[in-house]
């Protein structure tokens, strides 16, 4: 960007850091863990297409209603619209920091201030990842003596892929490999997939029902190598929101999107329904006709944020209270007093 833009993004980074906590800090492009691009400028669309080639994540700062890389900052830039932003890149990065992968062998656990220290600016708050949740396991018969409980459901034998996604359904590290689909490396515990970058030759994937026998368990070094092969891992609620897109879930009622999404490049209306849901609860058809967008591609929308936990069915309003009987006329008025 020119540096008359470079000293207004300056200033309002300024304002809007000191909003957020002042976790944030300015460098240079090449230190940088999100770089912001001048998208209207004459070298912004060259300059995304050399950064996201080498896997950085990039702001657009442009006018335009568009969200062609990670991140969009309006232009020309404001300190509140720019601590909207850093809050949700944020929150993007805490929730990616429960998906980290646990360290395995004998190695010990960084120290605290060790970790602090390598840890990137956005992550200045991190926590441990947390457990994810298990399949109970199967307790020992109890005596003789014992009353037999009641034996509880068994789990379907067979899930769409969409099921098997929920928490405690899978327990392992797996491998998915369909006729016609591409293979897909899912590892439960740790939150993440391998598989191709383009979700539209995904979806292939989640068609039909699957036993759990059509789950592959490779070893270490099997996992390892089909891994690098596939290209480097991407957090498992990217998985389930392309799952809840094609699931065909009828979606009754209203609407409302908690935070902004992180929208996919393959489907760019995502941005115009997005827009739309940000301004407050709606139903589907109020979605389609403000946003210019068919109902069928409002539905998927609002089904892959609803599986991960984006958007949300909006709370039915509170009926009003009755009126209180009023009194009226002269006479009603001066008995009131």
């Amino acid at each position: 960007m020119d540096r008359a833009t470079e000293a207004e993004v300056a200033a309002a980074f300024k304002i809007a850091n000191a909003e957020t906590g002042n976790r944030w800090t300015l460098v240079e492009g090449d230190a940088a863990d999100y770089v912001i691009i001048d998208m209207d400028s004459l070298y912004g669309p060259m300059s995304w297409l050399r950064l996201h080639g080498m896997g950085r994540k990039v702001i657009a700062l442009t006018g335009a209603d568009r969200q062609q890389t990670d991140y969009r900052l309006p232009q020309p830039v404001t300190a509140t619209d720019l601590a909207v932003l850093l809050s949700e890149i944020a929150g993007d990065a805490a929730d990616a920091s429960e998906g980290a992968v646990p360290p395995r062998g004998p190695e010990p656990s960084p120290e605290p201030e060790a970790a602090a220290q390598s840890a990137p600016a956005v992550a200045a708050v991190s926590q441990p990842a947390p457990e994810p949740p298990r399949m109970p396991e199967t307790e020992s018969a109890p005596g003789p003596a014992a009353a037999t409980p009641a034996a509880e459901p068994a789990p379907p034998a067979a899930r769409t892929l969409q099921q098997w996604l929920t928490p405690g359904a899978l327990h392992r590290r797996v491998r998915l490999q369909r006729p016609d689909a591409p293979v897909l490396l899912i590892d439960p515990q740790a939150g993440h997939w391998h598989g191709p970058g383009a979700l539209k030759t995904v979806a292939a994937c989640f068609a039909g029902e699957l036993p759990e026998s059509d789950f592959a368990t490779p070893d270490d070094a099997a996992w390892e190598a089909e891994a690098a092969a596939l290209g480097p891992a991407q957090p498992l609620p990217r998985l389930q929101w392309l799952g809840g897109l094609v699931s065909g879930a009828a979606a009754d009622g209203q609407y409302l999107l908690k935070k902004w999404p992180q929208t996919e490049r393959e489907y760019p209306k995502h941005f115009r329904i997005a827009t739309v849901m940000m301004k407050g609860p709606a139903g589907v058809a109020e979605i389609a006709e403000a946003s210019g967008v068919r109902q069928e591609e409002v539905i998927d929308f609002i089904n892959a944020n609803l599986a991960t936990g984006y958007a949300e069915p909006a709370p039915a309003p509170a009926a009003a209270p009755p009126a209180s009987p009023r009194t009226t006329g002269l006479f009603g008025r001066i008995r009131g007093h």
